[in-house]
């Protein structure tokens, strides 16, 4: 087969870009032959690992996306003018067996009759954009959206994110460093600001000044991150890290997982955290953390913005080493029977007309 998969941008770190990556490099190990096309290109050097025998492909610099008119109106149909050009660009270029696609910068317009189009949907459902049913195929990442999306496409399937390999380490839960990981976009999605909030009580509970909350990313609110830090005196337990490709030393220095997101689509670093047995807390935000997460079983769940309840089981996993391993345990097990290679690659050869899989739920233990 011939698959061609889609990206806003490759060389950024994110969601989506890892997992193009992850499916590109599964496709060429089932013996595909596959392409990414990164329509722009932000970074010279790419933040994940890409099997030699992928193609990699970029259309325009960082420079060239947006255009630097101010009015309103001209700037949208600029922007739409320019998605059907990238459509165009496409259907002349490549004659593949699947498009995959991966955002909203591809949709396509234009189509060979013998391609199939296949869009990941990454993001939540807020409402159901009729650009969807250029797709033949919608795949979902969490089973929670699809009684939402049902009624407006036929063909709908769910397969959640994976990891390409599972770790046979396990971390040291005796580390008093908790750790979350994200980019800092505007918006904060990713919730760092209200984390702030939650250590700052945690800090001033009994046994918490020996640990430290390590906060890796970067992003255009680095700087409002570390000065709300600044400004609550947290200096001394809040450190805030770079981006490292040597994520997996990051994952074994610590002993718990916070994730503090007002929304996901999934949440790789979940199920990242947990290959490497860390216990996981996050707000039970629409999708993504409750596929992943059972709670009181391989981590906790919190209600939304329940900032003081977030804090005490914070607290609690932090006072006991036994229910952090415990927890871990659970939480590898479980990504190694639901999110695994080995789990996922079925689904998605199923897909590329490979033999029927049965898909199960997601078990909540």
């Amino acid at each position: 087969m011939k698959i061609l998969l889609t990206i806003g941008d490759v060389s950024i770190t994110g969601g989506a870009e890892r997992v193009v990556v992850n499916l590109a490099n599964l496709f060429v190990q089932l013996g595909h032959s596959v392409e990414i096309v990164s329509f722009f290109r932000a970074n010279p050097i790419l933040p994940y690992t890409i099997d030699e025998r992928v193609r990699v492909s970029f259309f325009y610099t960082r420079d060239e996306k947006n255009s630097k008119d101010t009015n309103a109106l001209k700037r949208f149909y600029i922007k739409n003018i320019f998605k059907f050009m990238l459509s165009v660009r496409v259907w002349w270029r490549y004659r593949v067996d699947y498009v995959i696609a991966n955002d909203w910068t591809y949709t396509p317009f234009l189509k060979h009759q013998d391609t199939k189009y296949i869009k990941i949907l990454h993001a939540n459902f807020t409402r159901y954009n009729k650009r969807n049913n250029y797709f033949d195929t919608l795949v979902l990442l969490s089973y929670a959206e699809m009684a939402l999306y049902r009624p407006f496409h036929k063909h709908i399937k769910v397969i959640p994110n994976f990891l390409p390999t599972t770790s046979t380490q396990r971390t040291d839960y005796s580390q008093k460093i908790v750790l979350s990981v994200g980019r800092m976009d505007n918006g904060d999605q990713k919730g760092f600001l209200r984390l702030i909030d939650i250590w700052e009580q945690v800090s001033q509970m009994e046994g918490a000044s020996e640990w430290k909350l390590h906060i890796v990313g970067d992003g255009v609110i680095r700087e409002q991150i570390q000065a709300k830090i600044q400004a609550k005196n947290l200096e001394e337990s809040i450190i805030v890290c770079p981006f490292t490709k040597d994520i997996e030393s990051v994952y074994l220095s610590a002993s718990i997982y916070v994730m503090s997101s007002h929304y996901e689509g999934f949440g790789m670093v979940l199920i990242e955290s947990a290959s490497y047995g860390l216990p996981a807390i996050a707000f039970d935000v629409a999708t993504g953390p409750s596929d992943i997460i059972v709670d009181s079983h391989t981590g906790y769940l919190v209600a939304d913005n329940a900032i003081q309840d977030y804090a005490h089981k914070l607290h609690k996993l932090m006072c006991d080493e036994n229910l952090r391993s415990t927890f871990g345990l659970h939480a590898k097990k479980r990504v190694q029977e639901h999110f695994s290679k080995e789990a996922i690659a079925p689904l998605w050869e199923e897909i590329l007309g490979g033999k029927q899989h049965t898909q199960p739920m997601l078990e909540n233990i």
